[in-house]
């Protein structure tokens, strides 16, 4: 197992174990970043050790160990270097999921909501600044200063990273969420281990919170994407869902998703998560593509937008706009939206463009998506898409 692998898979865990026992998050990441560094540096002479993870976890452990000690002599630490050698056990509380536990401490109310989602997906998914700023549609300096001033929060407001209590689990949820449901965004766009632990969180969460519609919608949602990955990508090449060889589908993922779905619909209690496995449903019951029920479709984009307005929704919605009432109708909605950042924006309008004729504005949609996209596979994509044009 080579050392990019393990930080992929292990990295968020050994960021929480860290900060479970020193309950520093700039200690915590720091030790774990220096553990990575040295295996960087000793595992290709030495081959990997017997246990990856337990190695980066116990290296951080001694790294953050010998950095408190160092800091104890002109910070004043003393107290905390002496004490970190002999950690006591800590309550396992209501969370005893080791990472779910992290997104829950990170998840505190003291945060902006968009700090707490940033700084989670820093620790847990290990994700760099630039693409955290891709994944909010911001600048990465602005996302640099989010995070710097969300650990300044920590540090300065002396917030405490511990398990919360059963009380405070619902306050904290909708970042939650969305923390888990960025990280399997990341984990789609190309990287495997992200999706896994995202699922794994999800199945978690709602083992926790088994009576939250929001928290099976969410899973329901990431089940149902993910059982397309088996066709999302041939002979290296992606594959649009239109085009899909749906006999690939994981028929085992889409059944358990579709009854999450039926399941919130008995709750009766809609939210955007619900919504959204409810789009992703009816996609999962049409045989072919020509089967789809659009209108069944953009009515449920129709309510997401009473629910949760966004862009990106009114840019989702605008493609079953297209399905129903015509490639001109859609891009009057998307030329309304102000998504310049955002390579699907971009990539819509280009496909909108081109379905009218209009291959010179096509051609120039295509070109600015090309220069927004970052994944590789959809980058190749766009460039077959535009070379296509008549």
């Amino acid at each position: 197992m080579t050392v990019e692998q393990v930080f992929r898979e292990e990295h968020g865990r050994a960021v929480a174990v860290l900060v479970r026992v020193f309950g520093d998050v700039d200690v915590a990441e720091e030790a774990v970043q220096d553990a990575f560094a040295e295996a960087v540096r000793r595992w290709p002479v030495s081959g990997p050790p017997p246990s990856p993870a337990g190695w980066i976890i116990t290296t951080a452990r001694n790294k953050a160990i010998d950095r408190l000690r160092r800091e104890a002599v002109r910070d004043g630490k003393q107290v905390q270097a002496a004490l970190v050698g002999d950690v006591e056990p800590v309550e396992e509380g209501v969370v005893r999921d080791e990472r779910l536990r992290l997104i829950f401490t990170c998840c505190h109310p003291a945060l902006a909501p968009q700090a707490r989602v940033a700084l989670t997906l820093r620790l847990l998914g290990g994700l760099t600044t630039a693409e955290i700023s891709r994944a909010f549609l911001v600048p990465e300096k602005t996302m640099a200063q989010r995070l710097v001033r969300a650990k300044g929060k920590i540090r300065d407001a002396r917030i405490p990273y511990r398990v919360p209590e059963k009380e405070d689990l619902p306050e904290r949820l909708s970042g939650v969420l969305a923390v888990i449901y960025l990280v399997f965004n990341q984990g789609y766009g190309g990287r495997d281990e992200l999706a896994a632990e995202a699922v794994r969180l999800g199945r978690a969460l709602a083992e926790l919170m088994p009576d939250e519609p929001e928290v099976l919608g969410l899973l329901a949602l990431m089940l149902l994407i993910e059982s397309r990955r088996p066709a999302r990508m041939v002979d290296g090449e992606l594959v649009l869902l239109g085009d899909q060889d749906r006999g690939l589908w994981d028929r085992a993922l889409v059944a358990e998703g579709q009854a999450l779905v039926r399941r919130c619909l008995r709750m009766n209690r809609p939210g955007p998560y619900q919504i959204q496995a409810a789009v992703n449903a009816v996609h999962s019951d049409a045989a072919r593509a020509a089967d789809t029920r659009w209108d069944q479709i953009l009515k449920l984009y129709d309510q997401l937008m009473v629910v949760a307005p966004t862009p990106v929704a009114a840019l989702n919605r605008a493609v079953a706009v297209a399905e129903v009432e015509g490639a001109g109708a859609a891009l009057a909605i998307v030329d309304e939206l102000d998504l310049p950042g955002y390579y699907l924006f971009h990539a819509i309008r280009a496909d909108l463009l081109r379905r009218l004729g209009r291959v010179g504005d096509a051609a120039a949609a295509y070109d600015r998506a090309i220069e927004t996209v970052e994944n590789e596979a959809e980058l190749a994509f766009l460039k077959r898409r535009r070379s296509r044009l008549p």
